[in-house]
């Protein structure tokens, strides 16, 4: 029953009601994750972000199973951060903060989520080569998207 930690931050060129507009908005989801997750929002992405939101989604994160996912933003503070929290969906467990702040020369992002894979010690054993890596793989895909976006040259 472990509970893991992935944490990311990404510094970008941008100015915090820029990060809010862009981040605060479920739709721009889409824009940040792997074309082959097949996202799409099914409904609750009508109106900006506000605690108790509901959003439903459907994602295929592995071998082209379609999920449907739900969350629920729980927690927002106008241009600082705001909390998802899966409610159905493919994790035991999943919270996600997302916070951000403003740094000389723009605003750090900030993720945390903590979550917990299903099925037990099936789970435990998939997590260091499955999941664990495809989180990797999808964040590394959501900095260089908003890199792209956000006018970062290296």
């Amino acid at each position: 029953m472990k509970i893991h930690t992935f944490h990311r931050k990404q510094n970008l060129p941008i100015s915090i009601d820029e990060a809010w507009s862009f981040l605060s908005n479920p739709e721009n989801l889409k824009t940040i994750t792997p074309n082959y997750m097949g996202f799409n929002i099914l409904s609750g992405a009508d109106r900006p972000m506000y605690a108790g939101q509901i959003i439903q989604y459907i994602v295929t994160p592995i071998l082209g199973i379609k999920t449907k996912w739900v969350t629920e933003i729980t927690h927002v503070k106008d241009k600082h951060y705001f909390v998802d929290e899966q409610r159905f969906g493919p994790y035991a467990l999943w919270h996600h903060k997302h916070f951000i702040r403003p740094i000389e020369g723009g605003i750090e992002m900030e993720d945390i989520i903590d979550y917990k894979v299903p099925l037990g010690i099936l789970g435990q054993l998939v997590h260091p080569f499955l999941v664990k890596p495809k989180l990797e793989e999808i964040f590394k895909c959501r900095k260089e998207r908003l890199e792209e976006l956000f006018g970062v040259y290296k």
